[in-house]
């Protein structure tokens, strides 16, 4: 991994795959860390002949912590009193400031979850950066969004621990509400996960920086209309906190979207579906460079 200066701020990155590949830059969700692309995933695609580039935002990982910012006043800024430390369109200006610090041009975009909406906001404030759009399981944002179910929104704003072995056990207990009642859990594939999150970075009051951008912003749909490169929605018929409807508004805003709705998936990507998603994004990709030629 290395790190690279973009948007005023030191952003930690990896690449893999063929560098002559086209560019591919995967953006991460809330509070996730650039590991949080599964390896195995991740090389689903370099198969295919991506050049991968994932990154942590700011206030998660290894990238700049806003500490200057403070705590976030999360009800203030729900309610409306306050406004966030940063907004959604700051975390897609960082996005396109790792494409400018490695000198790509433009890229195919993979956003899941908060990297879904930072991804359609690149492509809506910076539409010649993006060759392709993949939104996973994300939303319209602002007064579009759909509700997550009581207990989705309850691992928002659950403490997240005070120990290692309590950070580690909250992590888990939340992911087995997240992947969805008909999608298998696996508590020791899930506790090797939080486990590297925590010991790479623990940093709770960063997610709640994020999680107060993502409370206000207004709503893409009809900035959505306007996305003109090839776009798929990839979206679990079983998620709880970014539930299907989300991911139907998104497909049916841009015009010609591809939406691939996949039973059994929570708010998570499963191992089953990697090489379904990793070969829709090959197709999204391929439609991009026939309507470039």
């Amino acid at each position: 991994m290395a790190r690279l200066q973009a948007n005023g701020i030191e952003i930690e990155y990896e690449v893999r795959g063929d560098p002559a590949g086209a560019a591919l830059l995967m953006i991460s969700g809330l509070g996730a860390q650039l590991t949080g692309w599964d390896d195995e995933f991740c090389k689903e695609l370099t198969d295919r002949g991506f050049h991968l580039i994932r990154y942590d935002n700011r206030d998660a990982g290894l990238s700049t912590k806003m500490e200057s910012a403070g705590p976030p006043n999360v009800m203030a800024v729900y309610n409306g009193e306050a406004d966030p430390a940063y907004t959604l369109d700051v975390l897609a200006d960082d996005a396109v400031g790792v494409l400018d610090a490695l000198v790509i041009p433009a890229a195919h975009l993979v956003g899941a979850s908060m990297g879904g909406f930072i991804a359609q906001l690149v492509a809506i404030n910076h539409p010649s950066r993006v060759l392709s759009l993949t939104s996973i399981m994300s939303g319209p944002g602002g007064e579009d969004t759909v509700a997550p179910t009581p207990d989705a929104a309850d691992v928002l704003t659950r403490a997240p621990g005070a120990t290692r072995e309590e950070a580690i056990a909250s992590a888990v207990a939340g992911r087995r509400v997240l992947v969805g009642t008909a999608n298998p859990f696996d508590p020791d594939d899930e506790r090797r996960r939080a486990s590297r999150a925590y010991d790479r970075s623990f940093y709770p009051v960063g997610l709640g920086r994020q999680f107060a951008a993502i409370l206000g912003a207004r709503s893409r749909l009809t900035a959505l209309a306007g996305v003109k490169v090839p776009t798929l929605v990839v979206h679990g018929i079983d998620d709880p906190l970014v539930p299907l409807e989300n991911g139907r508004l998104v497909a049916a805003a841009v015009l010609g979207a591809r939406l691939i709705e996949l039973e059994g998936m929570g708010h998570n990507i499963p191992r089953r579906y990697w090489p379904v998603i990793a070969d829709a994004i090959a197709e999204t990709s391929r439609q991009a460079n026939a309507v470039a030629s």
